[in-house]
């Protein structure tokens, strides 16, 4: 018998072949770059995988992560509601585009530091799994694209809330 995430990984297999372009494109963007198809944790995978993203936009300056959020955003949203679609699934695992954007408004506006990066990790990862209220309330009643986004944005606006305030603290 296989795993869970064994049939996850041939159900990407099977909607990758027999998709067009634009499903191509969506499934690939979704998982960002495959990092969703971690056999375990893929939640915290594609997370760790927006790090160095994160760490190079937030070097260049707060304009370039904005650009990154605005255009990251809607791509989500795109590419996970067709992957959805695809994939057959109401919000699949293997979509970790949400992640990615979910730490990138973590790290929004913070200064580049590894206490930052590791806190702010750490605290979007906590809310993204706990879910409180509204993070949990929109998980379960916001369907499509627009649903898989959303609570990781708002997990995304606690992290940095928490890392602000964790680095008042500290320092």
């Amino acid at each position: 018998m296989k795993s869970k995430s064994q049939l996850n990984n041939l159900n990407f297999r099977d909607a990758f072949k027999r998709t067009d372009f634009q499903g191509k494109t969506a499934l690939v963007l979704s998982t960002w770059f495959g990092t969703g198809l971690a056999p375990r944790i893929p939640g915290t995978v594609g997370s760790l995988a927006a790090v160095p993203l994160a760490a190079v936009l937030t070097h260049l300056g707060a304009v370039w992560v904005g650009i990154a959020l605005i255009v990251l955003i809607p791509l989500s949203i795109w590419s996970s509601d067709r992957s959805r679609v695809l994939l057959n699934k109401r919000d699949p695992s293997e979509v970790v585009i949400d992640e990615v954007a979910g730490l990138l408004l973590t790290l929004f506006l913070l200064p580049l530091s590894w206490v930052t990066i590791l806190s702010g990790f750490m605290f979007f990862r906590f809310f993204d799994i706990l879910k409180p209220f509204p993070i949990g309330w929109a998980d379960k009643r916001v369907s499509g694209g627009i649903g898989i986004v959303l609570d990781d944005l708002l997990a995304g606006v606690y992290g940095n809330i928490c890392t602000r305030i964790f680095l008042l603290l500290l320092y």
